[in-house]
Parts: structure tokens; C-alpha cells; sequence
């Protein structure tokens, strides 16, 4: 089994770069998606958040309001250091339970994990090699303005937030410019895949 981080700057184009490498036959787990599924209502982690911020935070349904979690975490490192604490080693327990389940099933997988803050958590050491999407920070702001419909001003604050593109270009094994047309982008995907293949192949 061959196990890739996958990640990307934001509006990069990631989850697209993701559903073409599991066209080819490769595996996906999204970190996003178990982040909520380990918060589902009456989880262990679901239990420890509650009772970190109290019943306020839920919706009508007992399910988490992360709109209402974000508001308050977000103001306060503190905070949001506690919820990290809560939430971050019940998703590594399923993450990594997950790859066994690939493993034991497709003992030659190769295994996308769509990390999207990989770099700046310093989660590299865990994968055997990194994908980085990436597209020029101009065309990231347009993107974001269009898709959360929001301001210049608002994307280049999200855009601050996170790493600079070029440092994580200095750490990825491979970069995908995603900054194309779609064909042109399914094209590199499929160059790249041929190249993990390989690498998974010539693996002892």
C-alpha cells in the first residue's frame, strides 16, 4: 500500500484533483468528513465537545451547529486549542483504522488522505509522499469570492490564514497545477498516478 497526503491551498481545486486520482482506482479518505463523522451526536467526541462548550453550540436535531463552534473557537486559541484536543485524536484512531481496512482489503492500494491544512499541522511525516494542488493566489481569491460569495477583503483574509503557497511547494513531493483547463488538469493526474503506481510496485 502506498499512502499519499493530499492537500491544497484553499479553492485550489483539491476535492476535483481527489475524485480523478479515485477514477484511476485509487482510494479516498477525507479528514474533513471524519472530523464530522467522529462529532455525529452521541460519539465520545460529540459527548466531550458538549460538555466543553455547552448545549448551546447544538441544533434542534442534537447535531453540532459549527457555524456556532467556529464563532466561538476562533476568537480564543485557547479555545480552539481545547476542541482540536477533543476532536483530532478520535479522527487520527478512525483514519488510521481505516488504512488498516484498505491494507488488509487491497493489499496494493494507493491511499489518498485529503488533509487540507497538511503543511501547516506538520502532518508530512505521516504519509510517505505529498500531493500539492495548487493555483496562483490571484485566481484563489477569485474563486473564493465566487464560491462563499463573499468579499475581496473577506478572501484575502482566508487566504492569510493559511501557509504561503510557496513554502508548501518547497515541502510537496509532487505539485499539480490545477490553474488549466480540466483536461489539462486530468492529464497531470493521470501522469501522476502512473507514477505512484509505480512507486507502490517497486516498494519491497
Amino acid at each position: 500500500m502506498l499512502n499519499v497526503g493530499l492537500t491544497g491551498g484553499i479553492a485550489c481545486g483539491k476535492s476535483t484533483v481527489a475524485e480523478m486520482f479515485v477514477r484511476l482506482g485509487g482510494h479516498l479518505i477525507d479528514f474533513d468528513k471524519l472530523a464530522h463523522e467522529v462529532q455525529e451526536p452521541e460519539k465520545p467526541a460529540w459527548r466531550d465537545v458538549v460538555q466543553c462548550f455547552g448545549t448551546e453550540i447544538l441544533l434542534p436535531d442534537r447535531t453540532i451547529d459549527r457555524g456556532k463552534l467556529a464563532s466561538i473557537v476562533f476568537c480564543s486559541p485557547e479555545k480552539l486549542r481545547r476542541l482540536n484536543s477533543i476532536v483530532h485524536p478520535r479522527v487520527f484512531e478512525e483514519w488510521w483504522s481505516r488504512l488498516e481496512k484498505i491494507k488488509a482489503q487491497t493489499p496494493h492500494a494507493v491511499v489518498f488522505s485529503d488533509v487540507p491544512l497538511l503543511f501547516e499541522g506538520g502532518m508530512q511525516h505521516l504519509f510517505e509522499l505529498t500531493i500539492l494542488v495548487v493555483v496562483e493566489p490571484e485566481c484563489q481569491i477569485e474563486r473564493l469570492m465566487t464560491r462563499n460569495s463573499v468579499c475581496r477583503e473577506e478572501a484575502q483574509l482566508r487566504l492569510a490564514s493559511q501557509m504561503p503557497i510557496g513554502e508548501k511547494i518547497r515541502l510537496a513531493t509532487i505539485v499539480i497545477d490545477n490553474q488549466c483547463d480540466p483536461k489539462e488538469t486530468e492529464k497531470k493526474v493521470a501522469a501522476a498516478w502512473e507514477d505512484l503506481v509505480a512507486r507502490e510496485r517497486a516498494k519491497p
